[in-house]
């Protein structure tokens, strides 16, 4: 996992803190949410499995299959 430093001001910091301790999260988990949430809010993927969707395009761009073999008359 790529770990980087982020630097909060203290009043923001205890805000934090206290919600962590209110809801019993560590700060990583409460920074999980938050960056789905922010992923969430500008569209994009979260996961591997909603961008390989979302890379697929919406049902106006695939193409449907055709039939190799003429269907059968009926008699």
């Amino acid at each position: 996992m790529t770990g980087k430093r982020v630097q909060f001001d203290s009043e923001t910091w205890n805000a934090l803190n206290l919600l962590a301790q209110d809801s019993m999260k560590d700060f990583q988990e409460l920074a999980d949410e938050a960056f789905r949430d922010l992923l969430r809010k500008h569209g994009r993927p979260t996961t591997l499995k909603e961008a390989l969707r979302k890379s697929v395009g919406s049902s106006e761009n695939v193409v449907p299959l055709r039939r190799t073999r003429p269907r059968k008359q009926k008699s």
